[in-house]
């Protein structure tokens, strides 16, 4: 660990306040950017050096949890704390993410948190965005759009599909939009005291933490702000199977949120899974002599062709024919997932009162 991470000097710091710096006729608030890693050897160079680059007036520091990876993401990230004086690396013993985040949060000192994925990569504005986007509006959360950028012809699908609304629906951190109010934003620029309040990330949720987070947020009354303004690149996953299983854990996560929080499942959550019994009964019907069954089926695939036709004009021919089948495994993945959660999933023992 950095040596700088000692709990003694981090007391004192917050016990001093934010270091804020002063530039013109204001002063910016020092902010701390926490990241949990895990088996990021690819990406982790690349994202730790835009963060250290932004073009920000005020101190920030870089806390890297570093879960037990397969890969030499643990060497590169003390390595990079080596380097630079700002990164301070803590341990993450289970590798997920929300204890992950949590430990980070803790390690780090400063009353603003960014919080930063390990195969994002953020443009050099984007915490001076989040500084003034979160000054200008008062709000307790700012994020902004995820912007999925691919490399190989299988990448660049995935990533036209999740910018789509035909791939993932009408949020606005993944379509864009006017800057407002939102259920939820991807990443997210945090007020400690926002954090403190509703007692951190729960660790229950190994997945959809970010929406779980905001929700309880806005149930005391904070405000969650979409912007523009801040767009991260996101690295979307490199083949069928890994992105079928992002899907799947994600429905089934994201039905545990909605059994947890009544009320906050809409038609984009139930789209999925509504497809994915229709599409079954179809087959099962047809199968059984009843053709009509077939046209529930038929009409879904020739919905994505047409969808693919359109949405992915400006691909290269090899990313534009592989975008149907990335619509449809994202689709059944997600509907699969929330169907299957099983009714435990998330419930410590003993359950949550």
């Amino acid at each position: 660990m950095n040596p700088s991470a000692s709990s003694s000097s981090r007391a004192h710091a917050s016990a001093q306040g934010d270091p804020g710096q002063a530039v013109g006729d204001r002063t910016w608030p020092a902010v701390s950017v926490v990241m949990p890693v895990l088996n990021e050897e690819r990406h982790l160079t690349e994202a730790v050096r835009r963060i250290l680059g932004q073009v920000y007036p005020g101190e920030l520091e870089l806390v890297l949890a570093v879960g037990p990876s397969r890969d030499r993401t643990e060497e590169i990230a003390r390595r990079l704390a080596a380097e630079d004086q700002r990164i301070i690396v803590v341990p993450n013993p289970t590798g997920r993410t929300p204890q992950g985040l949590n430990i980070a949060i803790k390690a780090s000192q400063y009353s603003i948190i960014v919080r930063v994925d390990g195969h994002s990569l953020l443009p050099d504005d984007y915490i001076r965005a989040a500084v003034e986007t979160m000054e200008e509006t008062g709000a307790d959360n700012v994020g902004g759009i995820m912007a999925a950028e691919g490399v190989t012809p299988f990448e660049q699908a995935v990533a036209r599909a999740m910018t789509s609304k035909i791939g993932v629906g009408n949020a606005r951190f993944h379509t864009g939009g006017e800057a407002g109010e939102v259920e939820t934003v991807y990443l997210g620029t945090f007020r400690r005291s926002a954090l403190e309040r509703v007692g951190g990330y729960d660790e229950t949720f190994v997945r959809a933490q970010d929406w779980e987070m905001n929700h309880r947020i806005r149930q005391t009354g904070g405000t969650i702000y979409f912007t523009p303004r801040m767009r991260v690149t996101y690295r979307p996953r490199p083949n069928l199977r890994a992105l079928a299983k992002q899907y799947f854990h994600t429905g089934r996560w994201r039905r545990v949120v909605g059994r947890e929080h009544q009320g906050t499942l809409n038609f984009r959550y139930l789209a999925p899974p509504i497809a994915v019994v229709a599409i079954v009964a179809g087959v099962v019907a047809g199968a059984f002599g009843f053709w009509p069954g077939w046209i529930i089926p038929g009409a879904y695939a020739a919905g994505i062709v047409i969808g693919a036709a359109v949405e992915g004009r400006g691909l290269p021919p090899s990313a534009w024919a592989r975008l149907p089948l990335v619509f449809a495994t994202m689709h059944l993945s997600w509907g699969v997932g929330f169907l299957t959660s099983p009714p435990g999933l998330g419930q410590p023992s003993p359950a949550k009162s």
